[in-house]
């Protein structure tokens, strides 16, 4: 017999009207502060940032690829690992679906790990992706969005991320890592200091008169609105059902 709360149809019916305006106001909530991102006041980016891309060499400008707008997602892809994060990788599943609606509503879509370039290409062969991807190795471009740390800011306990520095999971000297980095870690092909030195986020750019502006940038839990797996499980009965490490590239998933 099930643990699990159980009633007539009128009783769920009752209780769904209920969860039907909280539902309602979540919503409303969540109109407001995309106004909010939007109303965000535009900082100038004056530094050439280079990048590697399947077309040869971009600036941020070109990464528009003539469109006004840019969002970027900061897929964890350090130069060191054997492969991408699990987690960035399960969120990446959905971008080939998502990017060619952003392309025709002036919204170019990149994402931006610092892998080398011939590795993020055989990687995405991997995985069956066809977005844009490119590398930001040998530039300041992650560290200056707080998305990749470097082994001297470990080492002194001065990383920032997510708005403030230190706190986070990922934070966490790698002998009391929690069991997510830990598995992550060996699933990259990386031990855990090195897997932690790059960090998930998405930021958001615009072009104007010839000028790029950073607009906005979330990270951690700030991405999970972006994860389309996690939309749906959210709604299933049993919800995202966490137990233990259990998210795996999608080729994977029957494999041992």
């Amino acid at each position: 017999m099930t643990k699990h709360t159980t009633g007539t149809r009128e009783e769920w019916l009752t209780a769904r009207l209920g969860l039907l305006e909280d539902e309602k106001e979540l919503t409303q909530r969540g109109d407001e502060l995309a106004r909010r991102r939007q109303q965000l006041p535009w900082v100038r980016i004056d530094k050439a940032y280079r990048f590697d891309t399947d077309e040869g060499s971009a600036s941020l400008a070109d990464l528009f690829r003539g469109r006004s707008q840019l969002l970027v997602y900061h897929f964890m892809f350090g130069p060191d690992y054997k492969a991408g994060c699990p987690s960035c990788s399960s969120i990446a599943d959905g971008f080939n679906g998502v990017a060619v609606h952003l392309e025709n509503h002036d919204v170019a879509f990149a994402a931006v790990s610092r892998a080398p370039l011939a590795k993020l290409q055989a990687y995405k062969r991997r995985m069956g992706w066809t977005f844009p991807w490119a590398s930001s190795l040998g530039g300041d471009f992650n560290f200056d969005f707080n998305v990749s740390v470097t082994e001297e800011q470990q080492r002194d306990g001065a990383v920032e991320y997510n708005y403030e520095r230190g706190g986070h999971a990922l934070d966490a000297k790698p002998e009391a890592a929690a069991k997510g980095p830990v598995a992550f870690a060996a699933m990259t092909g990386t031990d855990v200091a090195t897997y932690t030195r790059e960090r998930p986020g998405m930021s958001a750019f615009v072009l104007e008169d010839g000028v790029v502006y950073h607009t906005y940038s979330t990270y951690s839990r700030g991405v999970d609105g972006l994860w389309g797996m996690f939309q749906w499980l959210d709604r299933a009965p049993k919800g995202r059902n966490e137990t233990g490490v259990w998210c795996r590239r999608h080729d994977e998933y029957n494999k041992g």
